[in-house]
């Protein structure tokens, strides 16, 4: 008998924050594939997705046939797409590739046309209270081999507000809570003069003090309208950006048009779409220069291929979302991906908490500045069950933000 899909286990676990991994069993003794299916606050929705209308169409499939499998998921639901399902079916894709990579004795990479590159480029993220301290924690980065670094800074009166509260990419990298409980709702605060003000202060005073030689990014998450991001990039300009991470919600793309014409501040946009449809139009009209897809939250590998391609004749690189809320596999992924594609251009990345490595190693290693995929067959990250079941689910949703009038902003 040929080999088929024996068992899907979805493992939600919280080795310091939430993680939702897909463990796809095989006939074949001692023969699975891992995945990783995290949402950021809407795990129990992907994993009871998983468990109840994806795995029933798995068992007694063939797992060679992964564009198949993933046509079936993504087009057999009619009603297609979304966070939730995309990231569900990312974990498949994942521990399908996985499968063949390990049936082949080939890392991803090699089953994706080979190397193009050894490593892949990395950036990590630093923040301060104000530049000062801002600039102490880029020279740290610096000090561990990071040629590029993504930059945010405190603003006056933000609180509970990603990347604008002064977090260092270690705060940031982890989920707890005090008492090992439950995550509280955060609500925060933000203003967007505020923020106007002071993050080019910010960078004029880390381009005066650390020179050009270290390439510096920024995130902006999304909170501004079209024309505070425009003057946002074009004050920026003086300062030699790599780029300007999600100037604008994910839902006004056709106001890239007016950041473009405002500066050539290079832009970067991606994380919160859910497939390559989105991406068109950005890169079609090469509207942005860096795409910053979620591989766990588009479908994975088959998708993330097929958008790098879609980029390449556009002149647009990528630079896959890498932070700590997606798990060792996606991060994998990651680096296979950016050592295959001759598009790439820079990865995010964090060092996880300790605990992560214990349920699920094999994430990427990092040396001087750069990311370096594992020899092992597929994907190169394993799970290991009973290290997860040490670390139960902890319900946490992300932060409300919120206007000084009391309205809700982008988070």
């Amino acid at each position: 008998m040929s080999l088929r899909i024996s068992d899907v286990r979805v493992v939600v676990t919280c080795p310091g924050r939430n993680y939702v991994f897909v463990k796809i069993v095989t006939t074949e003794p001692g023969l699975y594939g891992v995945g990783d299916a995290t949402l950021n606050g809407r795990e129990l929705a992907v994993a009871t997705a998983l468990e109840e209308h994806v795995k029933p169409l798995l068992i007694g499939k063939d797992p060679d046939r992964i564009e198949d499998i993933w046509q079936e998921t993504f087009r057999g639901t009619y009603w297609r797409g979304g966070p939730v399902l995309m990231t569900a079916l990312a974990g498949v894709d994942m521990a399908l590739w996985d499968i063949k990579g390990k049936r082949a004795g080939m890392p991803l990479y090699s089953l994706l046309g080979g190397r193009t590159r050894q490593s892949a480029l990395a950036y990590t993220h630093v923040g301060g209270t104000d530049p000062e301290q801002v600039e102490d924690h880029v020279r740290e980065a610096m000090g561990k081999g990071f040629r590029v670094v993504r930059a945010q800074v405190a603003v006056p009166g933000a609180t509970g507000t990603y990347g604008v509260g002064g977090r260092s990419e270690a705060a940031s990298a982890r989920w707890e809570s005090p008492d090992g409980g439950a995550m509280p709702l955060v609500e925060g605060n933000w203003e967007p003069d505020a923020y106007l003000r002071v993050v080019p202060r910010l960078f004029e005073h880390l381009r005066t003090s650390l020179g050009d030689e270290i390439a510096l990014l920024h995130d902006v998450h999304e909170r501004l309208n079209p024309i505070q991001a425009a003057r946002l990039a074009k004050e920026l300009e003086p300062f030699h950006l790599m780029f300007l991470e999600d100037p604008l919600r994910p839902e006004h793309k056709e106001s890239f048009r007016v950041v473009r014409r405002a500066s050539t501040t290079p832009l970067a946009m991606g994380e919160l779409f859910h497939s390559k449809y989105e991406c068109l139009p950005l890169i079609t009209e090469q509207l942005i220069d860096y795409i910053r897809c979620d591989v766990a939250h588009i479908g994975g590998i088959t998708e993330a291929r097929k958008i790098a391609a879609l980029a390449e004749p556009f002149q647009v690189l990528t630079a896959w979302h890498g932070p700590g809320d997606v798990g060792p596999p996606t991060h994998a992924a990651n680096v296979h991906l950016d050592c295959a594609i001759p598009n790439f251009g820079v990865q995010e990345m964090v060092f996880f908490p300790e605990a992560v490595p214990e349920v699920c190693p094999g994430a990427p290693e990092y040396r001087d500045g750069y990311l370096w995929p594992s020899e092992k067959p597929g994907l190169g990250v394993d799970l290991d069950e009973e290290a997860a079941a040490k670390y139960p689910y902890r319900r946490g949703y992300l932060p409300v933000v919120r206007r000084a009038d009391g309205s809700v902003h982008d988070w």
